[in-house]
């Protein structure tokens, strides 16, 4: 595969020269989260090799042996420890490691589903790591895979049509983005979607569990951008509203899709408990205006997890729907505050009412009607500060 500079090289550089803490990189499978380790690390480890396991086992020392940290080196020796949280133990050794071994070596550790969800207990690695959230390509990384100083937003940049055209048909994780062959990108969603919900489920739930998640995993891939309404999805797969919540939120940390909060803060009558739920991947939903609307989710959510892992803010997704059923999509705010609002059209270059009375209700500084089917313009969309159209090809590049 034709290497493209990722963003998440970047990244990850800039951490190991500016800081001593590990950098804990997850994300879903076939992000890249593996060939990035690999580029950056001098000695890369997977729990999967029975010569790392053992040396694992072994304690500390061994590992050290194992990845030579004792040799003198300039600039350190980078460490990649991939898939190391299939140890029962992972976090303990973790700890023990960097605390012998922290000053001279830096430390890259991988992996998925788990890697969130450790967060859920006591976090014995607190102040031992900094979090890296990966995702697929986007619009801004395609663009360029540089990273702008302390300000979130970047100036605008065109990708080419094809560039744009194999983003919206294969999805943005990068083997069939490169690709960019139908029946490549048919065979490998199927067999991601079999680990993901085969061997990725039983590492988080009970066995039994695993076909009913499956089930509701299938519902789930043609409502992509729809309102969780667990009374239905309830009835559907047989099982209570609160084991559908619960279920759910283990597809979430598998990264198979992830939830969208409401905003109800100063907006009259807001829907204020029914969070909308997204496909990861849009590349195989067959609805239009579906699959725009995820396309544009999964860029915002990957801009506002990467600003807040960088320390640029905090930032969170929201959408904001009220009783009287209006609604723009998307909602971004800034340190808790409201920040900009998006509405997705496919083509429709009326300006959604919507937008206006949203905007003033929140008194978020920025609104956007993003059409996907307009030309890129090279302007600057948080220049206005009133409700403007704007091309995607525009918006997105200038999120990361």
């Amino acid at each position: 595969m034709n290497h493209i500079p990722r963003l998440y090289e970047s990244m990850l550089s800039d951490h190991l020269k500016a800081n001593r803490q590990m950098a804990f990189v997850s994300g879903p499978r076939q992000v890249g989260k593996t060939t990035i380790a690999r580029r950056l690390s001098t000695s890369y480890q997977n729990w999967d090799t029975k010569r790392f396991r053992n040396a694992v086992l072994a304690g500390e020392a061994a590992v050290a042996d194992l990845t030579e940290v004792h040799l003198l080196a300039n600039p350190p020796p980078v460490l990649a420890f991939d898939e190391i949280h299939k140890f029962p133990k992972w976090k303990s050794f973790l700890k023990g490691f960097f605390d012998l071994y922290g000053e001279t070596a830096k430390i890259i550790v991988t992996g998925s589903a788990r890697m969130d969800v450790f967060r859920r207990g006591g976090d014995s690695l607190m102040g031992r790591y900094f979090r890296y959230r990966m995702h697929p390509f986007s619009v801004g990384e395609i663009a360029g895979a540089s990273l702008h100083g302390a300000e979130p937003i970047r100036p605008p940049a065109d990708i080419s049509d094809a560039d744009w055209e194999a983003l919206l048909a294969h999805g943005g994780f990068p083997e069939p983005y490169v690709r960019r062959d139908a029946t490549f990108l048919r065979r490998w969603n199927a067999l991601r979607k079999a680990q993901l919900l085969r061997e990725d489920l039983r590492d988080l739930t009970r066995v039994f569990e695993v076909e009913q998640i499956s089930i509701l995993a299938s519902f789930l891939e043609n409502r992509s951008g729809a309102p969780l309404v667990y009374a239905s999805l309830a009835r559907d797969v047989q099982a209570s509203e609160n084991t559908i919540r619960n279920w759910v939120s283990v597809l979430n940390s598998l990264h198979y899709g992830f939830s969208v909060k409401p905003w109800h803060r100063n907006v009259e009558n807001a829907i204020r408990k029914t969070p909308k739920w997204y496909l990861r991947d849009w590349s195989g939903i067959e609805d239009a205006g579906s699959r725009n609307e995820t396309l544009v989710a999964c860029h915002l959510l990957k801009a506002v997890e990467g600003w807040t892992d960088l320390g640029v803010g905090a930032f969170d997704l929201h959408y904001i729907r009220d009783k009287q059923k209006r609604e723009v999509d998307f909602l971004v705010t800034r340190n808790r505050k409201p920040w900009f609002v998006v509405e997705v059209k496919t083509s429709d270059t009326h300006l959604s009412p919507a937008l206006d009375r949203m905007q003033t209700a929140t008194g978020a500084a920025h609104a956007f009607q993003v059409v996907m089917d307009l030309p890129f313009v090279d302007a600057d969309c948080f220049g206005a500060s009133k409700p403007v159209i704007v091309p995607a090809r525009t918006f997105l590049s200038q999120l990361l």
